[in-house]
């Protein structure tokens, strides 16, 4: 929800505009000064005015006559009023402006000026200062405090930064004052208490922190009080709720906790907008708030309130938002559910959300007589049932949200009826039967989402008839049949998912006239065919997914008109010929992966090529040379023999492929028939990897002796081993089965590990479940060894390391690479997203070439039907994983979800930034390692980055070179920012790992090619 906008100081300048014209309405002396005049002529030589607005400030037109200049009748030829509002002048402000001793009101705001705000020394007259909406830089002068008349001072909108002069509160007579949206530091000041008359504060967007000043409580007079958007922490001041004044308290967006009064609704008789969400305050919502009878806006969201919502809502006749989504509130049965029924009375009401949180059960019926509503989010709760359909009677509704439920049924009932609709999110239910042709009714739709449904039947055509359709998203669910042309109709689409369905027959040719289409997902059907050349007039194309069809033929060489192409995914196909090099000059690719077709002649060098870690190319017969950690074989001329051998492959394999597909229906109804306590003692995936005993493993890791010993874990121990079949050397992970969750553990470990596929992920060889020599039960899965640890240990070296080893820049940003693109396998590309619950640095391993391999789903959870109650997309974890790299909502119970990763790897990405763990001695009293590095970036950068880093890149990056040009300030800067994005408290305003990804493969290509550019310039110096 977004907050509700306010232009805070109008009121006051206008009201100081009227009083301003009664003054200059009166007239007095006839001399002239001409002090004013070169002030201003000066001010224009030293400023830009590319839209040429003050053409009018010359010699021949009367200088009172200049636009936005009006002169005091009373004192002929002195300024008054300056007032160049918004005519794009730029450049620095002249300390001259302080010569126009008479003016009354300062408005150079909405410009492109820069600079330090200038001393203006001595200006007695002047009521009204506006530069906002600039450039502005620096702290406030101390000299500003001198304007003892000022009664408005606007200075929103800037760059300033540094504390808040406490001189602010000599300023006696403000009306108005308005620092929001800039980078002010520090405390608010309790000087603010002198303000006596002051009617609006606004302090939003800085990075202000500490508590609320008592001292706000005694502005009797405050009327709108916005401190929005800061680091403020603590409890709200008792005395803020006795401002009987009050219309407008808005301080969202910070760390303010404790539990709102009881009798809140009864000391703010004229309170309108209460905005308060993304906070961390606790406890009921109060009841008495249905007695501020004036309310407008309540948005509660993303805290941590509980219990029922209160029915008093319903007496609130002009309240027009209610946001409450992202809480803990609860609604159980029908007494709980009163609410909604009570909230018919609010008949202005626009918005309604309660989405993310505890509400059971089916949605009731009077749910139909909000017939006011225009959005409506009901997302991720735990509803079931049949959607009622009184909802069809909410027909100005735009925006519906009732996805992450149990919601089942059919929708054609009242789908249809919401004709207004432009937003429909319908995914993670269980709705069923087909997509009704009559949603053609929706005809304003930008956005429909039913996936993860068991929609079937067919995909009708209809859907590409919406003019302004920009998502589309339709897969895992259960649709048949062809992929009708009439379905790319909708040539505004930018997001198009058919993913995971059973869809056959070619890929239409339409598809070509998608020409602002960004995502093109088909993956997981049964596509046959070749792809189409018309797809190489997508050229806005980014993501593009066709895996896992039958697709044949070649790689179109239109491709290579896909210019913005970061993501091509072809891999499991029956694709055939050479890779065009055409491929080679998409300067964006970032990841490509043809692997498991029937590609064929050398690999390409360049471009995407040049970087194995974004390329996978396996399962291909007939590839050859390539990039040398590409381990492909080197390219020869064919002999006639090998020739021969091809054909015969290429003839063998669909004879084969047919063998195995009797086989695997064989095995599967075989499978269906045995009991099913076998099958879980004896895991599926087990049959596919070599047997080991466990003799085997004890001869391997020495009887598990403590010379072997490389690690513990949570459920057990890690030792090292070569088995003396194979001579591999191997990491052998042994569970403690007296341990409660051993067991769980392995079989969490063994699903996760039996169907997903990475580079970037710990390559498990086997496992072992039986018994000891002694009878016991025992189980260990055996990894291939990585010889180079873990992250943590390059991190975090112990005090008695005679060599310690330290990872340079490039490594970790490679690194953080690899552990991005792992998660975004996990999370995007693997069929059902699983999701990690335990990222940190032991879990991160590294192989011989320093890649980065992630391990251990001893608690990973998944997304195989996200619909059930025991399912992890909705299903309460608790606090699982480690101190430090939980997220926020995991610690209050919240729900597992691929957000809680982000925030790990965010963790994990500013450890290895700054060289700190999150549990480090010097975050104490609140301060995190997130809000330590928010603190210090973009200024204090150098202060937080690990000393290995500092003086590797000694003579590049220093405190004196911090700048915008400066591509190794940038490059950190960069990952600093990727990881706070994945850091945000609110999991919804968290980035995705498919876009931490493509930012890191960014990055990355950037520092290479700048590196080697900064060598070779330094060698000729």
């Amino acid at each position: 929800m977004e907050p509700v906008k306010f232009n805070m100081l109008l009121p006051v300048a206008l009201f100081l505009m009227l009083s301003f014209g009664a003054r200059m309405i009166q007239s007095s002396t006839i001399h002239v000064n001409t002090t004013d005049m070169l002030t201003l002529y000066h001010f224009k030589h030293t400023i830009t005015d590319p839209r040429e607005a003050l053409i009018s400030w010359n010699k021949t037109t009367p200088f009172c006559s200049w636009k936005g200049v009006t002169c005091s009748p009373m004192y002929p030829g002195r300024v008054a009023l300056l007032d160049l509002d918004g005519l794009g002048l730029v450049g620095q402000l002249s300390p001259s402006l302080g010569n126009l001793t008479f003016i009354e009101r300062f408005n150079l705001s909405s410009n492109g000026f820069v600079g330090p705000l200038p001393h203006l020394n001595y200006l007695p007259e002047l009521l009204v200062l506006d530069l906002s909406k600039n450039s502005l830089q620096g702290g406030i002068p101390p000299s500003l405090t001198n304007l003892s008349n000022l009664k408005v001072l606007d200075l929103s909108g800037n760059r300033l930064e540094g504390p808040i002069p406490l001189e602010i509160g000599s300023l006696y007579n403000l009306l108005g004052l308005d620092l929001s949206r800039n980078n002010f530091i520090g405390f608010i000041p309790s000087t603010f208490r002198n303000l006596s008359n002051l009617l609006q504060l606004g302090l939003a967007t800085n990075q202000l922190k500490g508590s609320i000043p008592d001292e706000l409580g005694t502005l009797s007079n405050l009327n709108k009080l916005i401190l929005a958007d800061n680091r403020l922490s603590g409890r709200i001041p008792p005395s803020i709720f006795e401002l009987p004044t009050l219309v407008l308290l808005d301080l969202h967006l910070n760390m303010l906790d404790n539990h709102l009064p009881s009798n809140i609704g009864n000391t703010l008789p004229n309170l309108q907008q209460l905005i308060l969400g993304a906070n961390q305050l606790e406890g009921r919502i109060p009841s008495s708030l249905g007695n501020a009878l004036m309310l407008q806006t309540v948005d509660l969201q993303s805290n941590n309130f509980t219990g029922k919502i209160p029915t008093s809502f319903g007496r609130l006749s002009n309240l027009s938002v209610l946001s409450l989504d992202s809480n803990n509130l609860e609604a159980r049965d029908s007494e709980s559910w009163e609410f909604l029924y009570a909230l018919r009375n609010c008949s202005l009401l626009k918005v309604l959300s309660v989405q993310e949180n505890k509400l059971q059960g089916a949605i009731p019926n009077s749910l139909g007589g909000l017939t006011s509503l225009e959005r409506l989010y009901f997302a991720g709760n735990h509803l079931s049932g049949l959607v009622p359909p009184t909802i069809g009677n909410l027909t100005r509704l735009f925006l519906l949200h009732l996805n992450g439920n149990n919601l089942t049924g059919t929708i054609e009932t009242w789908v249809p009826k919401l004709t207004k609709l432009q937003e429909l999110y319908l995914q993670e239910n269980n709705f069923v039967n087909d997509i009704p042709s009559s949603i053609a009714n929706l005809t304003g739709l930008v956005s429909l989402n039913l996936s993860n449904n068991n929609f079937e039947g067919f995909v009708p055509p209809i859907l590409g008839s919406f003019p302004q359709l920009l998502e589309l998203d339709i897969s895992h669910n259960k649709l048949q049949g062809n992929i009708s042309e009439g379905v790319f109709g909708a040539t505004s689409l930018i997001h198009c998912i058919l993913s995971y369905n059973s869809l056959e027959g070619s890929i239409p040719v339409e598809v070509g006239k998608l020409t602002l289409l960004s995502e093109l997902d088909l993956s997981s059907n049964m596509l046959t065919g070749k792809i189409p050349d018309s797809m190489g007039g997508c050229e806005e194309l980014q993501i593009l997914q066709l895996d896992k069809n039958f697709l044949t033929g070649s790689i179109p060489v239109p491709f290579g008109n896909l210019k913005n192409l970061k993501l091509l995914n072809l891999s499991h196909n029956s694709l055939s010929g050479r890779i065009p090099k055409i491929l080679t000059a998409l300067e964006l690719l970032m990841n490509l992966d043809l692997s498991y077709n029937h590609l064929q002649g050398e690999i390409p060098t360049n471009g995407v090529f040049a970087n194995p870690a974004a390329v996978s190319l396996e399962g291909n017969w007939g590839l050859c040379g390539g990039a040398m950690n590409l381990s492909m074989p080197p390219c020869h001329p064919l002999s006639r023999r090998a020739v021969r051998q091809y054909y015969l492959i290429k003839i063998l394999i669909p004879i084969f492929g047919f063998m195995s597909l009797v086989l695997l229906i064989y095995f599967v109804i075989i499978e269906k028939r045995m009991p099913r306590r076998t099958q879980l003692l004896t895991p599926a995936f087990l049959k596919k990897f070599p047997k080991v005993s466990y003799t085997d493993l004890a001869q391997a890791t020495r009887d598990f002796s403590e010379t072997n010993l490389i690690g513990r874990g949570s459920y057990g121990t890690v030792y090292r081993g070569r088995l003396k079949e194979s001579k591999m050397e191997v990491a052998v992970k042994v569970f403690d089965m007296d341990m409660h969750g051993a067991e769980k553990s392995f079989m969490s470990e063994c699903e996760a590990l039996r169907g997903i596929q990475h580079r970037n992920l710990l390559p498990i060889e086997t496992a072992c479940s039986t018994v000891d020599h002694n009878g016991n039960p025992f189980k260990a899965l055996i990894y291939e060894f990585m010889p180079n640890g873990n992250l943590d240990t390059w991190l975090h070296h112990k005090n008695d390391s005679k060599d310690p080893k330290c990872l340079g820049l490039t490594q970790r940003i490679n690194i953080a690479l690899n552990i991005a693109d792992a998660l975004e396998y996990l999370h995007h590309n693997c069929g059902n997203p699983i999701i990690h619950c335990d990222l940190k640095p032991s879990n991160v391993l590294l192989d011989a070439d320093m890649n980065a391999r992630l391990g251990d789903f001893g608690i990973a959870r998944f997304y195989q039907n996200p619909r059930l109650p025991s399912a992890g997309s909705i299903s309460s974890i608790g606090v699982k994983g480690t101190i430090g790299y939980i997220a926020p909502e995991y610690a209050g119970g919240g729900h597992v979800s691929t957000s809680g990763d982000v925030y790990s790897f965010g963790v994990v990405l500013l450890e290895m930034l700054a060289g700190k763990r999150p549990t480090d001695p010097m975050f104490t009293d609140g301060l995190d390692i997130v809000n330590y590095v928010r603190s210090n970036i973009p200024e204090r950068i150098y202060q937080v980055i690990d000393a290995h880093i500092k003086e590797e890149c000694k003579d590049e990056f220093t405190e004196d070179t911090i700048g915008s040009d400066n591509p190794l300030y940038q490059c950190l800067l960069s990952l600093v920012q990727i990881a706070l994005s994945c850091t945000n408290p609110s999991p919804i305003e968290r980035i995705s790992t498919r876009e931490i990804a493509s930012k890191l493969h960014v990055i990355q290509t950037s520092y290479l090619i700048w590196k080697p550019n900064k060598h070779v310039s330094s060698q000729q110096t």
